[in-house]
């Protein structure tokens, strides 16, 4: 009995730990995009910094870049297009920075493997360093 008593008390104490305000929920999501951002620029200047001395490949990077922000933007306005307010009830700005955040993680991914490099005998590695 006191092992049940003591599990309920865990288990209602939890959630009411979990328990935010919308505006919480927000920030959080808002502060996790920014992380994510972050990340994604800090990823980007690594590979302008390691990269130099290869012109032609900063000069495609920068482009492909700018048209990624611009592709990411266009993406999340085809997931949200603009509505009357309340179109998307309250969670939409939580909506809104998760979708941005998985977009950007995914660019992360796919920039950091000018980083990481790939294993030699890739013949179609193109620009990508061999490790």
């Amino acid at each position: 009995m006191k092992t049940f008593i003591v599990i309920l008390i865990l288990c209602v104490s939890t959630n009411f730990s979990f328990a935010q305000t919308q505006l919480e929920m927000n920030t959080e999501a808002g502060n996790s995009f920014l992380k994510a951002d972050k990340e994604l620029n800090s990823t980007y200047n690594k590979i302008l910094k390691e990269y130099k001395s290869d012109t032609a490949f900063i000069k495609n990077l920068k482009r492909a870049q700018n048209i990624w922000i611009k592709f990411r933007d266009a993406e999340i306005k085809v997931k949200y297009p603009d509505r009357e307010e309340g179109y998307y009830g309250s969670i939409q700005t939580v909506c809104f920075y998760n979708y941005s955040e998985e977009l950007t993680r995914k660019r992360i991914k796919e920039l950091k493997i000018w980083l990481t490099g790939v294993e030699e005998g890739d013949s179609c590695s193109g620009s990508i360093k061999r490790k």
